[in-house]
């Protein structure tokens, strides 16, 4: 999948004959009244002189959607949709219904992440972290660093090696899945739930699936580490990602500090940005 392309495709004709022009970026952030933007290496340039429109706001965000709203309400709560891989961050006036949030009026920002795909050389890492045999592995990096992709692809090598792995793609952007087909490689032997909270997915898979692995992206609140501790305590591996910048970053958030003390997962892999470069590294967990 061509992620660039499908974020080009995305935009109003005299945004996407722009983006095309223009060196792949991480991010592209669109915001009313002012010029859009792309970031590169940390760094927020701009794209073109003309500022954005709401029609142009509304246009991306009725295509990204199918014009149904409705049907993304789920994501919508959370402040973003999914499109074929991308997530679409959205800024606005907050609609609440019942108490809870339901979407978003007068709309003012855009951010939609572009995915890329890992260094080549991140392929003998990844190999390391499942030979001789895998174990459960923890990635650790900031936001729109790589964990994602890294995640994706670990998936992948692993489903190639006769293993089988469960898929909580809680945001689609795992599998970028459309019409029950996934857009991103995922291996020969993945099985992936779409839309489903982890928690809900865990059971679903341990009942069903007979995974031996079960991947997920984001662990962020309590609900996630239960969910965790459950697939742990049924004798599954964990692939999963957190937000953070090292190890001694993690200890200090009470979340991930449960985690690491909990003993599940046995390889650690953190990813930070030098330049444009990414570096990777791996440690054992105690």
């Amino acid at each position: 999948m061509d992620a660039w392309k499908e974020a080009a495709e995305l935009l109003p004709e005299k945004l996407s004959a722009v983006l095309r022009r223009v060196p792949q970026a991480e991010e592209l952030r669109l915001r009313l009244g002012k010029p859009p933007g792309i970031v590169s290496g940390g760094r927020e340039l701009c794209l073109s002189a003309e500022p954005v429109s709401r029609s142009d706001l509304y246009r991306i965000l009725e295509k990204a959607t199918g014009a149904s709203l409705h049907a993304a309400a789920n994501s919508l709560r959370a402040g973003f949709v999914s499109y074929r891989g991308l997530r679409i961050g959205i800024c606005g006036e907050a609609v609440y219904n019942g108490g809870q949030l339901s979407g978003f009026r007068n709309l003012s920002s855009l951010a939609i992440r572009i995915t890329h795909a890992c260094p080549p050389d991140c392929g003998a890492l990844i190999d390391k972290l499942l030979r001789p045999q895998p174990e459960s592995v923890l990635i650790c990096a900031p936001p729109g660093v790589g964990k994602t992709s890294f995640l994706r692809e670990l998936i992948r090598h692993a489903s190639e090696q006769s293993l089988r792995v469960g898929v909580i793609d809680e945001r689609n952007e795992l599998s970028a899945s459309f019409t029950g087909e996934a857009q991103f490689d995922l291996g020969q032997g993945s099985d992936v739930l779409v839309g489903v909270r982890k928690a809900q997915g865990a059971m679903l898979l341990l009942r069903g699936m007979n995974p031996q692995i079960i991947a997920m992206d984001e662990i962020t609140q309590e609900e996630d580490l239960r969910a965790v501790e459950q697939i742990a305590g049924c004798g599954v591996l964990l692939f999963a990602t957190v937000h953070g910048q090292s190890l001694t970053d993690m200890k200090k958030r009470p979340l991930y500090q449960t985690i690491l003390e909990n003993g599940i997962f046995r390889r650690l892999v953190t990813i930070r940005c030098v330049g444009e470069k990414r570096i990777y590294e791996t440690a054992a967990l105690p």
